[in-house]
């Protein structure tokens, strides 16, 4: 139960915390891609498909459309309908095709491009009302929750960039964003592979980086899902298989849902496959 007596954090402050940890996850895959070699950016990463520009293209599109949802509601929703529409009634996806796009940039562009973009985004979302929703594709989102979305995204696919140069991230405190948001999508996992959304709440009990314990949900809770937050957040993220990951479950919920959790908007995720599969 929460005191209700207990201080409070302003919104402004909780966004200008959330936008200081976005542009540290992003600093970190910048120094992946900084200095590769033109070649390299066309080196295949674990999503079917795309290569390292495809990861940094999509990110920047992302952006793009981030930007303009909290600079121009109206214009978001307008260009929503036309490109998307047009797009669609062609048979092509969206993400698919401004990922493809912005991968046939040269790298240096593309690079300057996601830079710009992003910088963009954590200055139209510092500007945004605290309180007001974002149109989105999907649900609307606060100026707080769209910037743990951008860290998440960033996240993920920075491990898609790291897993195709065979380099290791060290994990941070900023993992925690994404496991709270793993847990806020438990319902839209549910209900994205059409499945009843769950009557019994699940409790997290994720060990991070330094060794302490974050949890989530009511303590209470019959239904449990414990072991590292990194793993975790490689499982909502689906950057890694269930069957690589350190994570036990209680409860029938907590069960059903690992195998198809998914933190991100749009169609179930194909995964990964397991190590031993590969």
């Amino acid at each position: 139960m929460t005191d209700p007596n207990a201080p409070t954090t302003p919104a402004a402050d909780v966004l200008t915390a959330l936008l200081d940890d976005l542009r540290a996850e992003s600093a970190v895959l910048d120094a992946l891609v900084a200095d590769l070699a033109p070649a390299d950016w066309a080196r295949p990463t674990p999503a079917e498909g795309w290569t390292i520009a495809h990861q940094i293209a999509h990110l920047a599109w992302t952006d793009d459309w981030t930007a303009l949802a909290a600079r121009d509601a109206d214009g978001f929703t307008a260009a929503l309908g036309e490109r998307f529409g047009a797009l669609l009634n062609a048979g092509t996806d969206p993400v698919e095709e401004g990922a493809t796009a912005g991968a046939a940039a040269e790298p240096v562009d593309l690079l300057a491009r996601w830079r710009a973009g992003r910088e963009e985004v954590s200055a139209a979302l510092a500007a945004a009302p605290a309180d007001t929703r974002l149109p989105w594709f999907g649900p609307p989102m606060k100026p707080a929750s769209m910037a743990t979305a951008r860290l998440m995204e960033t996240w993920a696919h920075g491990q898609d960039v790291a897993d195709a140069l065979g380099a290791t991230r060290e994990p941070t405190a900023r993992l925690r964003h994404i496991a709270h948001l793993g847990l806020r999508t438990l319902g839209f996992a549910f209900t994205l592979h059409g499945l009843p959304a769950p009557q019994h709440p699940v409790r997290l009990e994720l060990t991070a980086p330094d060794g302490t314990v974050w949890t989530f949900g009511p303590a209470d809770a019959a239904d449990r899902v414990t072991g590292p937050a990194l793993d975790f957040c490689l499982l909502v993220t689906q950057r890694r298989h269930r069957d690589d990951l350190a994570l036990t479950t209680t409860g029938p919920t907590a069960t059903a849902w690992l195998p198809i959790a998914q933190v991100f908007a749009g169609a179930p995720g194909k995964g990964r496959t397991p190590t031993e599969a590969d």
